[in-house]
């Protein structure tokens, strides 16, 4: 199939999907190329891209051919998906988590297959759904939380026991039949499920579950709950009653006694004596006083109900705005719809809080409070200051004090309930650039994703002062000298801190300290990343595929030989630092090098000196 009626055909997808059609003819779309390179461009930059399968096999080597070899196997029938290689990789609680590791070859076929699913369901998933989904992540779902659930009265946590591994093999092809007319399509992905995995060299059939790290799961595991998305809108549609509040008593008692006393005031302005219309001046005061401490709406209003749904992956958190009773009903309903799903809730992770005692989600402390009144100033010119009641229930999301007692530790900075910073000796043969910026990555990143917490600067300041410490230790141990020393040295004229080293070419090197004072919190009125995707599936091929299709190697020029992709482990795995490291650093082509195979294997046998001098010189101009 030619690639513009490929595209074309994708494109329409979207459409079609929304309008509840089955589909069929997907399998077909299996032989544009376009598709594959797309994949690999997806999949080829990833770190797991030199992560070897059962086979051993890496994407260093990559080729064209390698590619139509694939092709060919998926449509005549003789593709069967390799069992996975099983690894265990921690978990924050200390276990383990089973990762499956696929072959190259399983990879990219799970990549195409993922792009027409996205093309399929990313138009009718949930609002509500945020993971492994286009421009969304686990700010959106906080900010969805922080923007939306003021009010809620109740939080309930339900947590699904070992969700990627008890996903039903039946249930999940019976979903993906309801929107997908193509049973070889089916039949594809219905492999990949069923293909087992390897453990110690033994082979394990799997009968149910979606394997951690494979490219199509998370999608999968999408569609699959997806249904108790559906499930809890049909549910809030149902069971939310009232516009809104009734007034509270108290409030409403408050403001007639004020009514009254101002009309008494104005009907005494003539007759009363200044003592007396004093005395009623300060009563008015007192209650208007007592009133901004007083809900105006009633909080437990029985004839008002909302409920709030938020879900990332397999973590999902319900709001009430009801009563305990309202709480316990959706509970036991999430519960039976899960268990028709053929999964099971965990009883010890799951339950019902009050919502002033928050909870956890996604690693934020998620709760409500109900502020101090507050000065605020009227949007009109020429208007003064009012006081402003408070609202009952403002949610607020915070940074937990284990998590970064935790991250402090796992990073070996020092303890942080005694403020106290130690060296890192592993580092002490790193120069001081490379220090500077592997604190500024570790830091920066932690206080990236708490962002969005309230006065996350001031919850994170003890942890920048041991995190600075600890630099401080490290780089006063490397140059065998004090802390102050190294503070007088950091420091530059204007008043920040920068690491130096000495490049290879010779010329000084810099990086700036972060701090928190650096952290530009993300705009709550910027909704870039929840506006629906646009499905626009037209692309231009990069130069390392073009490159490929012509045959141009790196280092010889243009040729008749077979093209292969070299492929670059991480900068840190590299011991010696000689020319060709230089040329790494150059972002578009720092990790692939597209290399006819007879200069791939002279390269990889240290035989390619003068091709690594022309990329020193190469990565020299585009420095400068």
């Amino acid at each position: 199939m030619r690639a513009e009626i490929a595209m074309k055909r994708i494109e329409a997808i979207p459409g079609l999907s929304k309008s509840g059609k089955r589909l069929n003819g997907l399998f077909r779309l299996l032989t544009c190329r376009d598709l594959w390179y797309k994949a690999y461009e997806k999949i080829a930059p990833n770190k797991g891209a030199m992560t070897p399968g059962v086979d051993g096999a890496t994407f260093d080597g990559f080729s064209l051919p390698k590619v139509d070899e694939i092709i060919v196997k998926v449509l005549t029938g003789k593709y069967e998906p390799t069992p996975v290689r099983r690894v265990y990789i921690p978990k924050s609680n200390g276990k383990l988590r089973p990762l499956g590791v696929p072959t190259v070859a399983d990879r990219l076929v799970q990549e195409v297959v993922r792009n027409i699913l996205e093309a399929i369901y990313e138009p009718v998933f949930s609002p509500c759904s945020h993971g492994f989904r286009p421009r969304r992540s686990c700010h959106t779902a906080l900010k969805q939380i922080s923007d939306v659930w003021h009010g809620v009265k109740w939080l309930v946590e339900v947590d699904i026991k070992g969700f990627f591994d008890n996903i039903d093999h039946e249930t999940v092809m019976t979903l993906l039949a309801r929107k997908i007319d193509d049973k070889r399509f089916l039949r594809l992905i219905n492999g990949f499920l069923t293909a087992g995995y390897l453990e110690d060299w033994e082979f394990h059939e799997t009968f149910s579950g979606t394997p951690q790290g494979g490219v199509v799961s998370p999608i999968l595991a999408n569609i699959y709950l997806n249904e108790l998305d559906k499930f809890m809108h049909g549910w809030m549609k149902e069971r939310n009653v009232g516009k809104c509040r009734a007034t509270n008593p108290d409030y409403a008692r408050v403001s007639d006694k004020m009514v009254r006393l101002r009309k008494k005031l104005a009907d005494m302005k003539d007759t009363a004596t200044r003592d007396e219309l004093a005395a009623i001046e300060r009563e008015i005061i007192s209650l208007k006083k007592q009133q901004l401490t007083i809900l105006s709406k009633d909080p437990m209003d029985p004839r008002y109900r909302r409920y709030r749904y938020c879900r990332y992956a397999d973590d999902f958190l319900i709001g009430v705005i009801g009563s305990k009773r309202d709480a316990e009903e959706v509970m036991a309903a999430v519960r039976s719809h899960v268990q028709g799903l053929k999964l099971e809730v965990s009883d010890e992770k799951s339950g019902i809080r009050h919502s002033s005692e928050g909870t956890l989600f996604l690693g934020y402390e998620v709760g409500t409070y109900t502020p101090k009144r507050r000065r605020v100033v009227a949007g009109r010119a020429g208007v003064d200051d009012f006081l402003k009641r408070a609202s009952g229930g403002t949610i607020y999301l915070r940074v937990p004090r284990e998590k970064a007692r935790k991250f402090c530790q796992t990073k070996g900075y020092g303890d942080l309930d005694t403020l106290s910073g130690v060296h890192r000796g592993v580092m002490v043969n790193s120069s001081e650039v490379e220090i500077v910026t592997q604190y500024n990555s570790e830091f920066r990143g932690f206080a990236q994703y708490y962002a969005l917490a309230g006065g996350v600067k001031a919850a994170l300041n003890g942890l920048q002062f041991v995190e600075q410490s600890s630099l401080l230790a490290t780089l006063a141990g490397k140059h065998r000298t004090s802390r102050e020393r190294i503070i007088a040295q950091l420091r530059a004229n204007d008043g920040e801190w920068y690491g130096t080293t000495v490049a290879v070419d010779g010329k000084a090197r810099r990086v700036k300290v972060w701090k928190l004072k650096h952290l530009v919190p993300p705009d709550p009125r910027d909704a870039s990343l929840d506006e629906p995707l646009r499905h626009n599936y037209a692309w231009s091929r990069t130069d390392l595929i073009d490159r490929m299709i012509v045959k141009e190697c790196s280092n010889c020029g243009p040729t008749d030989r077979p093209i292969e992709v070299h492929h670059v482990r991480k900068l840190a795995d590299h011991k010696q630092r000689n020319d060709f490291m230089l040329f790494l650093k150059v972002a578009r082509i720092r990790k692939r090098i597209p290399l006819c195979d007879r200069c791939h294997d002279d390269l990889h046998a240290g035989r390619l000196r003068d091709f690594r001098a022309r990329m020193k010189q190469e990565v020299e101009s585009r420095v400068q």
